[in-house]
C-alpha cells in the first residue's frame, strides 16, 4: 500500500501562491496523534515578508479607494464560503491545535461573527461634524485607513484570532500582511483561500508562514508597515510594542492572562462549578480567558473543593476530534513540558495536588501530548503557580476570609485580562466590578470569551494599545483626519490660536 503524500502549502502574495525565497519547508503534526503530518508549509524569512509588504502597498492603492459598502459585500461572501466549509475548517482546527471538535466548531462561528459584524461596519463608517467657532466654516472628521498592517496571530485560536483582526482592517480599507503561528499554519492557508474565492483583489491580504522572530521581525522594522495588530505572549508583546513605538507604528497587543474566579458563600455553586470546570479544562485550557485561579469564601470552600474533583473526575480525555472527549491533548510538546514543568514545581512549592498532575501514557495516549486535568489547593500568592500563566489544565485554589480579601488575591498578578464572580449579593457584585483589576469583568458567568461587538482587552502585563473587537477595532486600524472648509465668499479677518 503506497504511503500517502504530504501536501506542501505555499505563501499567498500579490494574489498568487509562491514558494518562499528561503526554498526551505517545515512539517506540521497532529497534537492528537503525532505521527500524522497536517502538511508541509513555507519557512519564510525577512525577503518574504518584505514581498509581501511591497505586495500590500500595491493593493492598497485599489482597496483604501474602494467604497466601504463594497468591501463589505467581499466579507460578506467571505462569511458565507466560510459557512459552507465550516466543518471542513472545525476539523482542520482539531487537527492541526487539538481543540475538541465542538470548540473549533465554536471557533468557526465566532469567526462568522466577527465577519458579519465588521462588514456591517461598511455603512457605519461614522466621522462627525461639529460647529465651527468661526464663521462660514463647515467642520467635521473622516476616517482613512492605517496602510500596510502587519497580522500576527497565535496558534490557540488559528481562524478566530485572525479572522477578528483580518476582517475589521480590512473593512477599514487597510491591506495586509498576515503572519500567523507556525504550529498552525493550515487554517491561515485556508482563510487566505477563503477571502481569494470571496474576490479580494490582488494584494489586498497576503499570508506568509515561518517563524516569527524573522518575519515578524522585518514586519516591525519595515518604513512601509504603518501598523502591527499582535496577540501572543506577554514577552514577545512587549518588546514588539517597544520596538515598533520607536518606529512611530500604530501597535496593539494583546498578551497573557491568569484570570481569577470568585465564588462567595451565597452563590449559585452548581452554576459556578459549571463555568469554572468548563473555563479551566475547556480548549485543555489554552486560552488567554481560561480560568487559572479560583478564590473560595472559606465558608464554603470544603463543599466546592469536594465537588470541583469529582466533576474533574469526571472529565474524559483523548483525541478532540471524537464529541465524545471533554479535554483534548496539548497543541505541542513544548507546551506539554511546560505544563509539567509548572506541576512540579507548584508540588515544590507546597501547593496541595488534589487532582490529577500526570501526562498520560498507554494506548493512544502514547501518539499526543496528553497531561491530566489539575487542581491545586492551598496556593499562596507568592507562589509561582499562583502568579505565572502556565496555559494549560492546570487550575489553583485560594481561600479567602470575605470579598474584600478575595478581590485582594483577585488583583495580586500581573496580568489584567478577564475575570468573574459568582454571587446573588448585588452590592457585593458592584463592589467587585468597581475595584477588580481586569479588561473584562463577568458575574455569575465564566470568564471565558466575549461577544464580537463589545471591546475585547486587559490590562496591566494583560494588553497594551487600543481594544479589539466592536468599534474599539474601527479606532484601531483607521486614523481619524479632521476637516475645516472655509466657504466664505471673500476674505475676511479669521483669529487662528493653534
Amino acid at each position: 500500500m503506497a504511503a500517502t503524500q504530504t501536501k506542501t502549502y505555499q505563501n499567498y502574495i500579490g494574489g498568487k501562491w509562491v514558494d518562499s525565497v528561503t526554498g526551505r519547508t517545515y512539517q506540521v503534526h497532529n497534537p492528537a496523534r503525532t505521527g500524522q503530518v497536517v502538511g508541509e508549509f513555507q519557512t519564510s524569512g525577512a525577503e518574504d515578508a518584505l514581498q509581501a509588504v511591497a505586495s500590500a502597498k500595491g493593493g492598497l492603492a485599489v482597496w483604501a479607494n474602494t467604497p466601504a459598502p463594497a468591501r463589505a459585500a467581499i466579507i460578506y461572501k467571505a462569511m458565507e464560503i466560510m459557512g459552507r466549509r465550516a466543518e471542513e475548517l472545525a476539523e482542520t482546527i482539531t487537527i492541526e491545535e487539538g481543540k475538541p471538535i465542538a470548540d473549533a466548531r465554536g471557533e468557526i462561528k465566532r469567526a462568522m461573527n466577527i465577519m458579519e459584524y465588521a462588514a456591517g461596519e461598511g455603512r457605519r463608517m461614522f466621522g462627525y461634524t461639529t460647529p465651527s467657532e468661526l464663521p462660514n466654516t463647515v467642520a467635521y472628521t473622516v476616517r482613512r485607513p492605517l496602510g500596510v498592517v502587519g497580522i500576527i496571530t497565535p496558534w490557540n485560536f488559528p481562524m478566530a484570532i485572525p479572522a477578528w483582526k483580518i476582517a475589521p482592517a480590512l473593512i477599514c480599507g487597510n491591506a495586509l500582511v498576515f503572519k500567523p503561528a507556525s504550529a498552525t499554519p493550515l487554517s491561515a492557508v485556508k482563510l487566505a483561500e477563503i477571502y481569494e474565492e470571496a474576490g479580494l483583489p490582488a494584494g489586498v491580504l497576503n499570508l506568509v508562514t515561518g517563524p516569527g522572530g524573522q518575519v515578524g521581525n522585518a514586519l516591525v522594522e519595515s518604513p512601509d508597515v504603518k501598523g502591527i495588530s499582535f496577540t501572543g505572549s506577554t514577552e514577545v508583546g512587549t518588546e514588539l510594542y517597544a520596538e515598533s513605538a520607536k518606529r512611530l507604528k500604530k501597535v496593539q497587543a494583546e498578551m497573557g492572562g491568569k484570570n481569577a474566579v470568585i465564588v462567595l458563600s451565597d452563590a449559585d455553586m452548581d452554576k459556578a462549578l459549571g463555568g469554572i470546570v468548563q473555563g479551566a479544562f475547556g480548549s485543555t485550557g489554552q486560552r488567554c480567558t481560561a480560568t487559572s485561579r479560583v478564590i473560595v469564601e472559606e465558608a464554603v470552600y470544603d463543599e466546592f473543593i469536594a465537588e470541583l474533583v469529582d466533576r474533574t473526575s469526571k472529565l474524559k480525555v483523548g483525541d478532540g476530534i471524537y464529541p465524545a472527549n471533554d479535554v483534548a491533548p496539548l497543541s505541542s510538546q513544548n507546551q506539554k513540558d511546560k505544563v509539567l514543568e509548572y506541576i512540579g514545581v507548584g508540588t515544590e512549592e507546597g501547593a496541595h495536588l488534589a487532582f490529577g498532575g500526570r501526562a498520560l501514557s498507554g494506548g493512544d495516549f502514547d501518539q499526543g501530548y496528553y497531561v491530566e486535568p489539575t487542581i491545586f489547593t492551598e496556593v499562596s500568592t507568592g507562589m509561582r503557580i499562583a502568579k505565572e500563566e502556565i496555559f494549560g489544565p492546570v487550575l489553583t485554589v485560594f481561600k479567602a476570609r470575605d470579598l474584600k480579601e478575595a478581590i485582594e488575591i483577585s488583583n495580586s498578578v500581573e496580568f489584567g485580562l478577564s475575570s468573574s464572580v459568582y454571587t446573588k449579593d448585588i452590592t457585593k457584585a458592584y463592589q467587585y466590578i468597581n475595584t477588580v483589576e481586569t479588561g473584562m469583568v463577568h458575574v455569575n458567568a465564566s470568564t471565558l470569551g466575549g461577544e464580537v461587538h463589545l471591546p475585547f482587552g486587559g490590562l496591566g502585563a494583560s494588553g497594551v494599545g487600543a481594544r479589539e473587537q466592536g468599534t474599539a477595532a474601527v479606532d484601531f486600524f483607521t486614523e481619524v483626519i479632521t476637516v475645516y472648509i472655509d466657504h466664505a465668499a471673500e476674505a475676511t479677518e479669521r483669529a487662528r490660536f493653534i
